[in-house]
């Protein structure tokens, strides 16, 4: 059943424990996660990311996701992630994405304010929920080696002025993790997690959750947040997979890197202690 995850979000909160946004790319994607979710009797965020739309449309995915959702009896959230641009938002709001992320976390505190407002001005009326983001949670030197990032951490104060202005539906916060894959495991600020948590009621995002390290990810659908998104780990459990079988043709291929991607799918469900919720 397609849902927004405003309730979702509400009890993984109460119950201390995180739903996966595993990103999609294409219909095939989206099949996999939601057929690892309906195998757990779990609810699953099915995300796609503004950058990705050359490999899927909105009007695809929207149609995609209703078709899948649909078949199955647990709840699924069709999720824009990382939205930069207005219109294509919108866009995705109209053509029947539930929730969408308005990333405007490279701006100052007041633009990001203004571009989340507008957002959620035109998504609420029209029963779609918002991700916003304070702080920022940035990409490496390059995406294999995150020894450098320009990542900012999310204040207390920011994040705490940041949902009294625009009440954001849920917040996605910067702790220590960044985008892509790291050279090592990185150091998540649990202290910061809590205080933010504490300080406000709206659920909490975190992203750059692949290759972040099990027991970091644990912790934190313990200490506060609610979702967590993963790509990069899917993506490369696709490629590990098929460089070991080495299928043949390209329908092996395609057998091959579904059955890795949804492995490591209900790994991450696992990790994340997500619960059932409706």
């Amino acid at each position: 059943m397609l849902v927004t995850s405003k309730e979702l979000f509400k009890v993984s909160r109460e119950k201390c424990c995180a739903i996966p946004a595993p990103n999609f790319i294409d219909a095939q994607s989206m099949k996999d996660y939601v057929e690892v979710a309906e195998e757990l009797g779990l609810p699953v965020i099915l995300a796609l990311a503004e950058v990705h739309l050359e490999f899927i449309t909105l009007e695809e995915a929207a149609y995609f996701g209703k078709f899948y959702a649909e078949k199955v009896n647990v709840p699924v959230v069709l999720h824009l992630d990382h939205g930069m641009t207005p219109s294509i938002i919108k866009k995705a709001i109209d053509v029947g994405f539930t929730s969408v992320m308005i990333d405007a976390s490279q701006d100052d505190f007041e633009t990001n304010v203004k571009k989340t407002k507008e957002i959620i001005e035109y998504a609420h009326p029209r029963g779609v929920v918002v991700e916003a983001e304070i702080g920022h949670v940035g990409s490496g030197v390059n995406y294999e080696n995150h020894e450098e990032t320009d990542s900012q951490y999310t204040t207390v104060e920011d994040a705490v002025k940041f949902v009294e202005e625009t009440n954001v539906d849920s917040l996605a916060i910067s702790i220590g993790t960044a985008h892509g894959m790291y050279k090592g495991v990185p150091k998540i600020n649990f202290d910061r997690l809590q205080e933010i948590a504490s300080a406000i009621p709206t659920p909490l995002v975190l992203h750059g959750g692949s290759s972040s390290g099990d027991e970091n990810l644990n912790q934190c659908g313990l200490k506060g947040i609610s979702k967590i998104n993963i790509f990069s780990d899917l993506i490369n459990a696709a490629q590990d997979g098929i460089i070991q079988e080495n299928p043949t043709n390209y329908l092996d291929l395609k057998k091959v890197a579904s059955k890795s991607m949804k492995n490591c799918l209900r790994h991450y469900y696992e990790v994340f202690n997500t619960q059932q919720i409706l």
